[in-house]
């Protein structure tokens, strides 16, 4: 089963804040035998990502989206995948009781300002169903397999992994998943017919290749390799040979196998 990731806040998109939600969303569905297929970043915009959430829950996969759904006014994430579904924002009971108890922690009373601001938090699309966080127990929110976490990775990771146990413990490690690659002497150039006849003789197979800068010690050095799933996973090693005997043919003279995590 594949996922989608949507990042956002200006900060990342500015750089001043480098992304961690990637790396760390791609490994957790690959522990669960998942599997990330699309990222995107997009900006504190409602516009923007009104626009885009309405694209998404439209495709109907499931996906992950962190940041933007505090209580200051840049925060649109909330508000935004409301308007995107045509969704007024209600307050969560329950949101709302973990607001409180967090707000007493801090010393502040239901009447306070503070809470106020805080409880804002806990307003979700109608019909949003709760994401526990924790971390601090202010809650996300989930609606139509769109999954809303904080923009703290601190927060978002447990939550994720909370989401994918919950709702999606079924579907973990029910898809083989294999690739082989190899470091090759050669341009990409060479191999793109290769590349072809694979894909069509082995159907459900997939090539890549990724070429490197030149080094002072070789001309070329490509990453090549071979994926598959499901049943295809059992053609692999034979659609491999069959590669690595035409890389041969098209002059490679050092094919070295690639770690597990270049491919």
């Amino acid at each position: 089963m594949t996922f989608s990731l949507i990042v956002v806040g200006d900060e990342i998109l500015h750089g001043s804040r480098q992304d961690k939600h990637f790396a760390f969303f791609k490994q957790l569905l690959k522990e669960r035998g998942l599997l990330l297929d699309s990222v995107q970043y997009l900006p504190d915009s409602r516009p923007i990502l009104a626009s885009r959430l309405r694209q998404s829950f439209a495709e109907g996969r499931p996906t992950f989206i962190t940041g933007g759904i505090g209580s200051t006014p840049d925060d649109h994430t909330r508000q935004a995948a409301a308007e995107a579904l045509g969704l007024s924002l209600e307050l969560h009971p329950q949101a709302a009781a973990n607001i409180e108890a967090v707000s007493r922690k801090h010393g502040d009373s239901p009447d306070s300002p503070g809470h106020h601001i805080r409880l804002r938090m806990a307003e979700f699309p109608q019909g949003s169903s709760l994401i526990p966080n924790p971390y601090n127990n202010i809650a996300g929110f989930s609606i139509r397999e769109h999954y809303f976490l904080p923009g703290f990775p601190v927060m978002a990771q447990p939550m994720a992994a909370w989401v994918l146990d919950h709702y999606y413990a079924h579907l973990q490690h029910q898809t083989e998943r294999r690739s082989i690659s190899a470091w090759v002497d050669l341009p990409e150039s060479r191999v793109s017919a290769l590349m072809a006849d694979i894909e069509q003789r082995y159907p459900g197979i997939r090539s890549f290749s990724l070429p490197a800068t030149p080094g002072t010690e070789r001309r070329y050095r490509l990453l090549f390799g071979l994926k598959a799933e499901g049943k295809a996973c059992a053609q692999l090693d034979q659609a491999w040979r069959e590669a690595e005997a035409q890389l041969k043919e098209q002059g490679a003279t050092q094919i070295e196998w690639a770690a597990e995590d270049e491919a």
